[in-house]
C-alpha cells in the first residue's frame, strides 16, 4: 500500500509508532521499522543529548530501515474534536501529508483514516501491548484487560489534558480536581503525576500514578509480536478495501441488521 507517507519516509506500510515516555526505546522503534512501519525514539525519555545520541546509535545497530523522532502522546487537545471531524478538516486545510492519531488500533482504523484524508496512522497504546515493547508485563496485561470505559481525562483545568488509565492515583486526581475546580495547580497533584513512568513502565506498579492510555484499549485483546500486528493490519485492511468497500459498489447488500450508533 503506497501513500504520501510511505513515499515520504521510504517505508513499506503507512503505520507510525508513537513515541511514548519510557516506551519508545530503540528496541520498539527498530522492531516497528523492521516490520515495515516507522519507529520513533522518544527524546524525552533520554535525560541528556548524549544519552539520546547513544539510543539513536543503538537503534541504528538494530535496523537499517528509517526511524528518529519524538512526540507528546496521550494529549487529546483542549477542544474535544473527534477524529471523524478533525481528519476531514485537516484534509481541507493542509497542503502536506498528515497521519491520524488517537484511537488507532487495527485495519479498520487505517482504512477509516485513509478515507478521511490521512496518509497513514500513528499508533501509541496498541504498540505498548506487543511482545517487543520494553515495558513491564503488568502494563501489557492491564491494557488487554481494560475496556473503553476504563480511561479518564485529567488536568483539563491546567490546559494540559491527558487521557490516562483509571487507577487509585487517578481516582485521587479526579477527587482533587473536583474540589479545586479552576483553582487547581500542578502542585495539587504533584505526587500523582511526577516521576510516575519509571515506576509504572519499568517496575510494573500499576497504581503508582497517572500514565497515558487511550480509549483504544477497548480494541486491544492480545499481545502479538510487532510483525504479527502490522502484517495482520495490512492484510485485513486490503480485505476491507477489496471486499467490503468494493462490495457496496458492486451492489452487494449486507445481510446483518442495521442499527444507529451514536
Amino acid at each position: 500500500m503506497k501513500t504520501a507517507i510511505t513515499e515520504l519516509f521510504g517505508i513499506q506500510h503507512p503505520i507510525i509508532q508513537g513515541g511514548m515516555h519510557y516506551v519508545g526505546y530503540a528496541e520498539l522503534a527498530a522492531a516497528v521499522s523492521n516490520a515495515g512501519g516507522l519507529g520513533l525514539i522518544t527524546g524525552l525519555t533520554q535525560r541528556t543529548p548524549e544519552l539520546l545520541a547513544k539510543e539513536i546509535a543503538r537503534c541504528r545497530d538494530m535496523t537499517d530501515k528509517p526511524f528518529d523522532g519524538f512526540e507528546c502522546g496521550g494529549h487529546p487537545g483542549e477542544d474535544d474534536i473527534p477524529n471523524m471531524i478533525l481528519l476531514p478538516r485537516a484534509a481541507d486545510e493542509l497542503k502536506i501529508p498528515f497521519v491520524a492519531s488517537g484511537g488507532m488500533a487495527d485495519a479498520r482504523s487505517l482504512v477509516a483514516a485513509l478515507s478521511m484524508g490521512a496518509s497513514g496512522m500513528n499508533m501509541g497504546t496498541r504498540f505498548v501491548a506487543t511482545k517487543e515493547a520494553p515495558v513491564h508485563e503488568n502494563v501489557k496485561l492491564a491494557i488487554v484487560k481494560a475496556t473503553e470505559l476504563d480511561t479518564v481525562l485529567v488536568m483539563r483545568a491546567l490546559r494540559n489534558t491527558e487521557r490516562v488509565l483509571k487507577n487509585k492515583a487517578v481516582d485521587e486526581i479526579v477527587e482533587i480536581e473536583c474540589k479545586k475546580g479552576a483553582s487547581l495547580t500542578i502542585d495539587d497533584i504533584h505526587d500523582q503525576v511526577a516521576g510516575v513512568y519509571a515506576k509504572v513502565m519499568v517496575d510494573g506498579e500499576m497504581d503508582a500514578g497517572a500514565w497515558s492510555c487511550g480509549m483504544v484499549v477497548g480494541l486491544i485483546n492480545d499481545i502479538p509480536t510487532i510483525k504479527e500486528l502490522i502484517d495482520r493490519i495490512m492484510m485485513e485492511a486490503e480485505a476491507i478495501i477489496r471486499q467490503r468497500l468494493t462490495g457496496f459498489l458492486d451492489g452487494k447488500v449486507e445481510t446483518q441488521r442495521a442499527c444507529a450508533v451514536a
